[in-house]
């Protein structure tokens, strides 16, 4: 391989790195999108509970509450997938165990299980 056939393949290298750098840069706004979503609802769920305290309907609450708290779910499911692609594209896998360890990894350095 030539001198220039190495630069070359190293500008590429740092192309694709750069590239990743920015997709995994986007993901990550996302996800604190999504996070920020979430203090939104819980906020809801406190203004709506104390809404219904001072009108006297305490068990109206339950319905807000569980109507939002779906809405937080849904929002966290959202953020997992977000959270696997992060994974992907850092070419990492998770363990059982919860660990994040590098794709080409064949035992989790956390429990020891075999990939």
């Amino acid at each position: 391989m030539s001198f220039f056939d190495k630069v070359k393949q190293g500008a590429t290298d740092a192309a694709k790195k750069a590239q990743q750098t920015v997709e995994l840069t986007k993901l990550k706004a996302q996800v604190s999108s999504k996070e920020k979503e979430i203090e939104k609802f819980y906020n809801l769920i406190g203004e709506s509970v104390y809404g219904a305290y001072m009108s006297g309907d305490i068990a109206r609450a339950g319905e807000i509450v569980e109507r939002f708290s779906l809405g937080i779910d849904a929002v966290k499911q959202e953020i997992a997938v977000l959270d696997q692609k992060i994974i992907e594209l850092r070419n990492e896998k998770e363990c059982v165990c919860g660990k994040v360890v590098v794709a080409d990894t064949k035992f989790c350095s956390a429990c020891g299980h075999q990939f």
